[in-house]
C-alpha cells in the first residue's frame, strides 16, 4: 500500500486552490526554495523569519521535513473541506517544487512551496469513514502521514461506485481533544440526527437565543419548517422564517430563490444546511433584497455550541453534550 499523507486546507479556505492548480502547497517562508535543504537549515529559516513564533517552529519544522522529503512521487494526499464535510483524495505527481509565479498568491499570501496533484473527482462524506478513522484524521497537524489501516479504507471508499456509511457511533472520549476535534465529534452527532430532528434542533438554537420558535406543521409549507418570533404570534419584529435541509449536497441559487419567494422585505430568514452552499447560493443570498442568513454545519455547531447551556431539556435530549475543558 502506498504512503498517504494529509494535507490541512486551511479550514476549507484552500479547497478551489489546491483544485485549481492541481497541488498542495505551504505558505510559510515564500521567498526560500528548501529543496535539497535538511532539517537544521529549515529550522535556522524559520526562526529568522518567525522569532515570535519560537514555541511553534519545531513543529513547523517537522511539517516542511515530511512535505519536501517525506512525501514521494506517486504517494497518496488527502485533505478536507469542513463546510461540505468531505474528504479529497489525490496522487502526488511532482517533487518538491519552489514556485515564485503569480499564480500562487492566494488570499494575499504566497503559497510558494507545492507538490503538484492529481486529484480524485469523487469526495467521500466523513459520516462515511469508521470511527477510528475519524479520530485519526481529527489531528491539528497541518502535515501528517496517515496510518495504513486508515489509508486503506478511505482508498477502498474511493475506489467504490457508492460509498457506504460505516461506523456513525460517535467516541466518547473527548477529554484531551483539542478545540477543532471537539467541533468534529459535535458536527458528527448532528449527521446522525434524522430530518426531523434537525427541525428540531434549530427550533430549540431559536429558543435558547431568546425567541418564541415551532415547527410549522406537516404540509405543504413553501419551504418553512420552523417560525420564530419575539411574541410567539409574528405580530413583532422580527418574524424569523427557517428552512432546513438535512442532507449531502451543497445547496444551489435555485433553491435559495424558491425558499424567498412569497417573503416580504421585513421578514428576516434564514436556511439551514448541513451539506453547505455552492458559491451560486451564497452570491444569490448576497444580492437578496430580503435579509438572509445562510448556515452551514460549522456556523450551526458554534451557534449550539455558545447557546447550548440555555437549551431546553428535550433539547438536551436530543443532543446530548457534555462541557470539554482546554488548556490554554
Amino acid at each position: 500500500m502506498k504512503k498517504c499523507w494529509f494535507v490541512r486546507s486551511l479550514h476549507g479556505e484552500l479547497i478551489p486552490f489546491f483544485i485549481k492548480n492541481k497541488c498542495v502547497a505551504l505558505g510559510f517562508a515564500p521567498d526560500t526554495d528548501f529543496t535539497g535543504k535538511n532539517k537544521q537549515f529549515i529550522q535556522k529559516i524559520l526562526l529568522e523569519k518567525y522569532p515570535e513564533k519560537e514555541s511553534a517552529i519545531a513543529i513547523w519544522t517537522s511539517y516542511f521535513e515530511k512535505f519536501i522529503s517525506g512525501m514521494k512521487k506517486d504517494d497518496y494526499v488527502l485533505t478536507y473541506d469542513p463546510e461540505s464535510r468531505e474528504y479529497l483524495l489525490g496522487t502526488i505527481t511532482s517533487d518538491y517544487h519552489h514556485e515564485r509565479i503569480k499564480q500562487f498568491f492566494y488570499n494575499d499570501q504566497h503559497w510558494a512551496h507545492v507538490r503538484y496533484v492529481e486529484w480524485n473527482e469523487k469526495r467521500i462524506s466523513r459520516d462515511a469513514l469508521s470511527r477510528s478513522t475519524k479520530n485519526s484524521l481529527g489531528s491539528t497537524l497541518s502535515v501528517f502521514e496517515v496510518q495504513a489501516e486508515q489509508t486503506e479504507e478511505i482508498v477502498g471508499l474511493f475506489q467504490k461506485d457508492k460509498p457506504t456509511t460505516i461506523d456513525t457511533q460517535i467516541d466518547d472520549e473527548g477529554r484531551n481533544a483539542d478545540l477543532e476535534e471537539v467541533f468534529e465529534k459535535l458536527q458528527d452527532r448532528i449527521m446522525q440526527l434524522s430530518p426531523e430532528q434537525m427541525e428540531e434542533l434549530v427550533k430549540e438554537v431559536l429558543i435558547a437565543m431568546g425567541y418564541i420558535a415551532e415547527r410549522t406543521p406537516v404540509g405543504p409549507d413553501r419551504g418553512i419548517d420552523v417560525f420564530a418570533s419575539k411574541d410567539g404570534l409574528g405580530l413583532e419584529d422580527p418574524r424569523i422564517f427557517v428552512e432546513v435541509k438535512h442532507r449531502e449536497g451543497k445547496m444551489g441559487s435555485s433553491e435559495i430563490r424558491k425558499f424567498l419567494g412569497g417573503r416580504k422585505a421585513h421578514d428576516k430568514c434564514v436556511f439551514v444546511s448541513t451539506g453547505g452552499f455552492t458559491q451560486e447560493a451564497k452570491y444569490e443570498a448576497e444580492r437578496s433584497t430580503i435579509p438572509l442568513t445562510l448556515v452551514d454545519i460549522q456556523k450551526l455547531s458554534s451557534i449550539i455550541e455558545r447557546y447550548y447551556d440555555n437549551f431546553s431539556a428535550s433539547g438536551k435530549v436530543l443532543l446530548p453534550l457534555k462541557k470539554v475543558y482546554l488548556p490554554l
